[in-house]
Parts: C-alpha cells; sequence; structure tokens
C-alpha cells in the first residue's frame, strides 16, 4: 500500500507556531500533572490536546500531513511543555521524535504504519544490546525485554534496537506491532511517573526485512532508506548523535518552570524567621542570579547543537565523529547546568517544598529521573569526547 501525498487533518506548524501552541497547554498540564503521576501515564485528555493541536506530529513529513518541523524545536517545545508537566513532555518528545526515526525506515515500512493511521503512537527502546537478533530469509527473528519503553500504553507500535549475531554483530533498529510484544507493568518509580515507561518483551518474533534498518545508514545524510521518499534536511541529521538532544531539553523545561514558580513566589514573602522581605536578602538576590544564568547557559548551549545539526544537513554534509560527540558531550554539560539550578531552587525554598502538595517536590523528583538518563549522564558522554578528542577509538558504535 502505498501512501500519496495528503491534505492534512491537524494544523502544520512553524517553530513559533508549535511553540505558541506548548505554550498554551502549560496551565492545563500543570493541573494534571498529580493524575499523571498517579495513572502513571499521560491521561486522556492532554494526550487528545497533543494531537488535536498538531503537537505529535511536529516531526513527521509534510508528505504525510506532519509539520517537518527544524531541529531546534525539540529544544524549544519541550522545555515549554516540561514547565507545565516533565512526564507529558518526555512522552511528547518520545512520541514526535518516532515519527522521525520511521521517517528513516524503509517506505514499505513507512505506508504500513501510517498508511494505517498517520495519527498513531509509536513508543520506542534503543537499549540495543537488550535485543538479539538473527538474520533468516525474508528478515530477521528477534527476542528481548527492553526496558524504559516511555508511552506505551496506548501505542499500536514500538521501535526496539537490538544486535544481529554475526562475526560482525550488527546494530539494527526494528518496529515492531503491539501483537508481537509484552507490556510488563513495572514502571514503579520515584520521578516522571507519568510517562509509564514500562519494559516490553519478545519472544522469537520474525521482522521482516521492510521493517527494520541498520544503524550504520542512518549516521548522517542521506544513506537511509527512506531518504527518497523524505529529503528534508531534519531527516539527514544523524540518528544516535542527533538524538542526544531528544530530551534534554525537559530537565532544561523542568528546572525553568521550578525557577519562575521560585522567583514568582519571593516576590512579597517574607522569611518565617527574621520577617524580613526574602527579596531584600543579598543570598537569595544571588541564589537567583545563579540559577537563572545557568538555565540560559544550557538552553543557548542546546539550541546551538540543533541549529548547527540543521545547518549541516540543510548542505547536505554529514558531521564527522568529534562533532557528533561534541552534541552528545554538550546535551550532558547542558543538563548538568539545568542541574545546578534545580539544586539551587530546591535549597533555597526550604521547608515547604517537601510538602506532596507542593509542586516543586515533584518538579525535583521528574528533574532528577530525566537526569538519570543515559543521554545526560556527564562521565558517559565526556569520556566518549575525550577518547575522539585525544585520538583514540570511538567506544559508541551506534555514532
Amino acid at each position: 500500500m502505498s501512501v500519496p501525498a495528503v491534505k492534512p487533518t491537524v494544523p502544520v506548524l512553524t517553530l513559533a507556531t508549535a511553540l505558541e501552541a506548548a505554550r498554551a497547554l502549560v496551565p492545563a498540564l500543570r493541573e494534571r500533572a498529580a493524575l499523571a503521576d498517579e495513572l502513571r501515564r499521560i491521561p486522556d485528555e492532554t494526550v487528545r490536546d497533543l494531537h488535536a493541536t498538531g503537537l505529535m506530529r511536529a516531526l513527521q513529513p509534510r508528505r504525510v500531513g506532519g509539520s517537518e518541523m527544524d531541529w531546534v524545536g525539540m529544544i524549544d517545545v519541550s522545555s515549554e511543555l516540561a514547565r507545565g508537566c516533565g512526564s507529558t513532555a518526555w512522552n511528547w518528545a518520545n512520541w514526535a521524535v518516532h515519527h522521525w526515526m520511521l521517517a528513516l525506515c524503509p517506505r514499505q515500512c513507512q505506508d504500513e504504519i501510517w498508511g494505517a493511521d498517520p495519527d498513531v503512537l509509536i513508543a520506542s527502546s534503543l537499549v540495543f544490546p537488550a535485543g538479539k537478533a538473527t538474520r533468516v530469509d525474508g528478515g530477521y527473528k528477534l527476542s528481548g525485554r527492553w526496558p524504559f519503553s516511555s508511552g506505551v500504553d496506548g501505542s499500536l507500535w514500538d521501535q526496539v534496537g537490538g544486535i544481529v549475531q554475526g562475526e560482525r554483530p550488527e546494530y539494527r533498529l526494528f518496529c515492531i506491532p503491539a501483537s508481537d510484544y509484552r507490556v510488563i507493568d513495572n514502571w514503579h518509580v520515584m520521578g516522571l511517573r507519568g510517562t509509564g515507561s514500562k519494559d516490553v518483551e519478545a519472544t522469537d518474533i520474525f521482522v521482516p526485512e521492510h521493517r527494520t534498518v541498520a544503524v550504520d545508514a542512518t549516521k548522517g545524510g542521506a544513506t537511509h532508506p527512506g531518504a527518497a521518499s523524505n529529503p528534508g534536511p531534519i531527516y539527514r541529521v544523524p540518528f544516535i548523535a542527533g538524538l542526544s538532544h531528544m530530551l534534554t531539553g525537559i530537565p532544561l523545561g523542568i528546572a525553568q518552570g521550578a525557577y519562575d514558580a521560585f522567583v514568582e513566589g519571593l516576590r512579597g514573602r517574607a522569611s518565617r524567621y527574621s520577617g524580613r522581605n526574602l527579596t531584600d536578602l543579598t543570598a537569595m538576590q544571588m541564589r537567583v542570579a545563579e540559577a537563572g544564568a545557568a538555565l540560559d547557559a544550557a538552553r543557548a548551549l542546546l539550541r546551538k547543537d540543533c541549529l548547527d545539526a540543521q545547518a549541516i544537513a540543510e548542505r547536505g554534509e554529514i558531521p564527522d565523529l568529534l562533532t557528533k560527540t561534541a552534541w552528545r558531550r554538550n546535551g550532558a554539560f547542558a543538563a548538568q547546568l539545568a542541574q545546578r539550578a534545580m539544586d539551587v531552587v530546591f535549597k533555597a525554598s526550604g521547608g515547604t517544598a517537601l510538602f506532596d502538595s507542593h509542586p516543586l517536590q515533584r518538579s525535583f523528583r521528574d528533574f532528577n529521573a530525566a537526569n538519570a538518563h543515559i543521554s545526560m549522564i556527564w562521565d558517559a558522554q565526556a569520556t566518549t569526547y575525550g577518547r575522539v578528542a585525544l585520538g583514540l577509538e570511538c567506544d559508541n558504535p551506534t555514532l
């Protein structure tokens, strides 16, 4: 089945209108954040809002009704949504980028999935060692148990990583329907509870050739199987190197939301102990400056990387390995800057922030859960960059 160019059923967004739509949702997301925690998934009304605004299809090709938004939108939109609800922002980033990932796959796979429903929700787990595949006639046999499949509730497909066994192991991305895997309800966690990032398991399933793509074909440029159908520059951004900034806008946005509420709450607030207006305290003024500078620096660094990635793709070039590892380094460094801001805000907020009724405690939990993602672990990303910068072999085969 072939999917022709279609008239979109949802708004086609520019970067500006996408950001406007995200900003308009923030009050509702903030109000529903506790419900997302309780449900351990995104509330249905929020999923409907993300569909209705066109945000779900922000990175989908225009030929099937998507917006094909510039790559920097991943930072701008996710950080805006995260001001309202970190879990919603996390799942939006996943659901949106999975349309982008599908665009890298063979056209037959795209037509099969988008032809049935261009609004389809797709989950993922890119823990490649968790999946073991063997080549068979017409495709692959695949088994594995993959952790952290965010947004798997309600998703009809999952994009999982796996390693094809052989003399030269091959990293591949596999698109598998919900009927081929089992969802394991083990997402009982401290933070980002609403993401429902449960494990999925598949045993000896057959994945046809057209539903898989080699990671080696997605390292930048028009070398992937979907390139002819989706020639736009965002589909020439390297897969794994580009994904380093898929999620880093979320801790930034969570910390920004906490910072904004903290600053607003300080105005006119007096110390319980001294009675002095807190805004008059030099120490408090310095905390506001420190946290604000850390957030501004993190945002500038992340946006620059995304703009650079887009510009390289528009020129038809492929970034070198040092540039790719620098993007991942910068993502982790920006996460540390956001961590500095979050810690300052939480400590300066005093004991009131410890109560379950205070929104800052959820921000603190969600922030630290987000920053535990491998893309934001400084030691891992700094080591990879350092190795390449010093002329050693890269320790990340997916780059």
